[in-house]
């Protein structure tokens, strides 16, 4: 194995709000950490955008999905270039992708194991546009020696923290156990800003509560939100990992046919639920065997203000809040600096999953080479 460099890497990601490409350049060093040199949020084309909604709901054929796929991977790699015209081409890219479908159940079929991933963002197109290696295609192998393929970034986490709840709330909110008293683990707490952005979008016509303020006008519906606590996911035990297949637009349409008739108590309550099931999740997977007296909150959830406000009040007050701008990582590029550590894990040939967090079998070098 050759003796490790500092890298410059550009990481790629999409995340299950679908929002943006997030593009990130970054400094890899050979201890493992990462420095984010600049980051960018590229916006997909209109109709792209809505076509990846569409391939959500399962609304769009095969052919349009082998089409999506390259057409996705064009919108990558323009991401790319936009700062590889600034700062040059990087040492190689490391991209996500964009989750399409995730299949993380033992089902079979001729006794033949479903469990399966997608993420398009073909990396041949990149690699073609950019004129870079690309690496990706991460989840595949972790799934493939029996894990569930997420959530990844603990293998980040565990090299950037030390005795702390690392929270992402993102699309999906997630959690990283980083801790003296086990072995780094991790995994999906429920619904991040999924909910709230549908019902944002449906009810005002805005595609984000910005600062959590509409949520802030609202008042949580208490029995609605009990109602909604019981959806058997948020019991599981660990490794578990969840997507937009479940909490999906008929399970929310579902849910708000017995939601309160405000939008705003709507909004209100839906982000309650987010901050309750991160708080009920740690309660029952976290502290019985684990004191850490830390949440370090990432992801566009960080800056809603309203879920902050209700995550402060469902805590147990000896749970210190930050977010990962104390620490000097944004909130915005996590996920970013994540992959572009991923991705240098496998340049060279260094596990990069954390099995007690996905359920695999064993450590394994995750990512996929393309020139």
């Amino acid at each position: 194995m050759p003796e490790k460099e500092v890298k410059k890497v550009i990481g790629l990601m999409s995340g299950t709000s679908c929002d943006s490409i997030d593009a990130g350049l970054c400094e890899v060093f050979p201890d493992l950490s990462v420095k984010l040199i600049h980051g960018i949020n590229y916006s997909y084309p209109e109709h792209i955008q809505a076509k990846l909604f569409s391939a959500f709901r399962g609304e769009i054929s095969i052919k349009e999905l082998c089409q999506l796929n390259f057409a996705v991977g064009k919108c990558f790699a323009n991401a790319a270039n936009t700062l590889i015209q600034e700062f040059g081409k990087p040492d190689f890219i490391s991209s996500h992708g964009q989750t399409i479908y995730h299949y993380p159940f033992d089902e079979k079929l001729d006794n033949i194991s479903l469990k399966s991933t997608l993420q398009i963002g073909e990396s041949s197109v990149i690699a073609r546009e950019t004129g870079c290696m690309v690496i990706s295609n991460f989840r595949e192998s972790d799934i493939a020696y029996g894990g569930q393929g997420a959530p990844l970034v603990c293998f980040a986490d565990e090299k950037w923290f030390k005795n702390s709840l690392v929270q992402n709330i993102g699309g999906i909110s997630n959690v990283t156990v980083v801790s003296d008293d086990c072995a780094t683990f991790g995994f999906d707490t429920g619904c991040g800003n999924i909910m709230i952005d549908y019902c944002t979008q449906k009810f005002f016509g805005k595609k984000y509560d910005k600062d959590g303020e509409i949520a802030n006008e609202g008042n949580i519906c208490e029995s609605w939100l009990d109602c909604l606590l019981q959806d058997e996911y948020y019991f599981i035990e660990p490794p578990k990992t969840t997507g937009r297949e479940y909490f999906s637009t008929k399970y929310i349409e579902n849910i708000l046919k017995i939601a309160p008739p405000e939008p705003k108590d709507i909004i209100a309550t839906l982000t309650a639920l987010t901050a309750k099931t991160i708080a009920q999740a740690y309660e029952r997977f976290v502290y019985p065997t684990v004191s850490v007296d830390t949440a370090i909150i990432g992801g566009g959830g960080a800056y809603n203000k309203t879920l902050m406000k209700f995550l402060r009040s469902y805590l147990p007050k000896r749970i210190e809040l930050k977010t990962h701008e104390d620490y000097g990582i944004s909130n915005n590029f996590k996920e970013v600096m994540a992959f572009a550590l991923l991705g240098y894990c496998n340049f060279y040939g260094i596990p990069n999953n954390i099995p007690d967090s996905t359920g695999a079998e064993k450590r394994v070098v995750l990512g996929k080479v393309c020139y």
